[in-house]
C-alpha cells in the first residue's frame, strides 16, 4: 500500500511540475535560476569563511 501510494504521489508531483512547465515557462526558469542559484551563494559563503 505504502509504494502504491509514493507510486501516486510521484505521479502527481511530476504532472504539476510539467504543467507548470508548459502553462508558465518564465516563471519556471526564474524558479530553477534561483534554486541554482542557492547553491551558488552556499559555494560563497564557504569560500569567504576560508579565507
Amino acid at each position: 500500500m505504502s509504494k502504491w501510494i509514493k507510486t501516486i504521489l510521484l505521479v502527481l508531483v511530476v504532472g504539476f511540475a510539467l504543467f507548470y512547465l508548459f502553462t508558465r515557462p518564465e516563471a519556471a526558469a526564474s524558479a530553477v535560476k534561483s534554486f541554482f542559484g542557492a547553491f551558488d551563494a552556499i559555494g560563497r559563503f564557504f569560500v569567504a569563511l576560508s579565507r
